[in-house]
């Protein structure tokens, strides 16, 4: 695992990842989520692949530390919660929230509407607050982003799996980014197997999809904040590529 080390080296306090997809490319599952947060990763959050597998219901529902999108709707059978604080390893407390977009995506309740008051009671607890969107479309994300400058110190997207150019500070003080990148193999089409996306292109019809081999990458972004302001002093991407034979099967996860 990669972590570790990369978590020594430049001196990390704090570690998000968006696990939606770990248990095999879809979905969570409590072996994998353990096994991450061995390696040091402090908060799993959540997207549209998180009910992937419903025998992990009752680990959503019982374990703080990995997030559902907070704005699925709050009825009786949905399992998790949506956010939390948290401690980073040097004892500041860190809020996190876990969101999901509706364009192009499912229609669950408006995310703009449910981070207000989730962020109104979480700077009662902390300045630090880091939001991942999991979104498809790059308007809402970047919408979110202003929505939210100066009350949160980081939105980060994710759910394209290919990272964006645009990481930035907005002016009130928010670390932004479309899309953080995603975490496996650099050989296929977003984390599958490229032959099977192509036939399925091809032909349009079902193919199942299967992880891709090869080459592992991570990326990221590190954030620098003002533990007394909540607000982001740098962002950084983060890129690393771990070549590997392609013949090799994929582990579940390669944080």
């Amino acid at each position: 695992m990669v972590l570790p080390g990369l978590s020594e080296e430049r001196k990390i306090d704090f570690v998000i990842a968006n696990g939606e997809n770990m248990a095999g490319g879809k979905g969570v599952t409590r072996e994998v989520a353990d096994d991450l947060f061995k390696g040091g990763v402090n908060v799993l959050t959540g997207g549209n692949h998180t009910w992937a597998n419903r025998d992990s219901y009752s680990f959503i529902e019982e374990e703080g530390r990995l997030l559902r999108p907070a704005n699925y709707p709050e009825v009786p059978g949905i399992p998790g919660r949506g956010f939390g604080v948290f401690k980073s390893k040097l004892g500041y407390p860190v809020g996190v929230i876990s969101l999901q977009g509706r364009i192009f995506m499912s229609p669950i309740d408006c995310p703009f509407q449910k981070v207000k008051g989730i962020v109104e009671r979480m700077r009662l607890q902390t300045f630090i607050i880091l939001v991942d969107f999991h979104a498809e479309a790059t308007s809402e994300k970047i919408a979110m982003g202003w929505f939210l400058d100066g009350s949160v110190s980081a939105v980060i997207g994710t759910h394209t799996h290919v990272p964006t150019a645009d990481e930035k500070i907005l002016p009130k003080g928010t670390a932004y980014i479309t899309d953080a990148g995603m975490t496996g193999s650099h050989n296929g089409v977003i984390g599958v197997r490229r032959e099977l996306v192509i036939e399925g292109m091809l032909t349009r019809l079902p193919v199942r999809h299967k992880l891709s081999t090869g080459d592992l990458m991570l990326n990221g972004v590190l954030i620098s904040i003002d533990p007394g302001s909540g607000k982001a002093l740098s962002i950084e991407r983060i890129h690393r590529l771990f070549p590997r034979e392609e013949d090799q099967e994929p582990e579940n996860h390669a944080v």
